[in-house]
């Protein structure tokens, strides 16, 4: 009994700070609507009814439309569907074209822009080959020369001996 008392730690206790006083009062306003809240209702109620008139209007004749016209699509879809796949193809067709154009261009001219660069470093790569073809003479001079002195010295090392 002693645990009904006391409040379990789980447990929620809510104290409402504001109390009902009772009375239909206490819903409503204060103060009644201001002149622009009026004028706003005014001006916009015609309008708003209006436009829901139009849309109700624009959903009738459409499901009017599509009352009339979808035994014609039943009727002539042999005839509809494939045009409809035929012209899907040629879109794609077209559009396929134009994008490998547009690869064919833009290859062509990263072609041209190679070409322009090498172009433009053909002399000075041609002299760095005509620095290199130098330096390999001169060494492979270097080298005949050494294997020449080493062929020397072992045939006048083997006449000694």
């Amino acid at each position: 009994m002693a645990d009904r008392d006391r409040p379990h730690p789980h447990q929620l206790q809510v104290h409402p700070q504001h109390r009902y006083d009772g009375g239909p009062k206490s819903f409503l306003p204060q103060r009644g609507p201001s002149a622009t809240q009026i004028m706003a209702v005014i001006t916009l109620l015609p309008i708003g009814g209006t436009l829901l008139c139009l849309a109700g209007l624009t959903l009738a004749g459409s499901l009017i439309g599509l009352a009339v016209t979808t035994p014609i699509f039943v009727l002539f879809s042999p005839i509809l569907v494939p045009a409809a796949i035929g012209v899907g193809l040629a879109v794609t067709a077209f559009l396929a074209s134009g994008a490998f154009g547009v690869t064919a261009l833009s290859a062509l001219s990263w072609f041209v822009k190679c070409l322009r660069q090498g172009v433009d470093s053909l002399p000075e790569q041609l002299d760095q080959a005509k620095r290199r073809m130098q330096d390999m003479a001169i060494q492979m001079g270097q080298k005949t020369k050494d294997v020449g002195q080493t062929i020397q010295q072992k045939a006048q090392e083997s006449g000694k001996t």
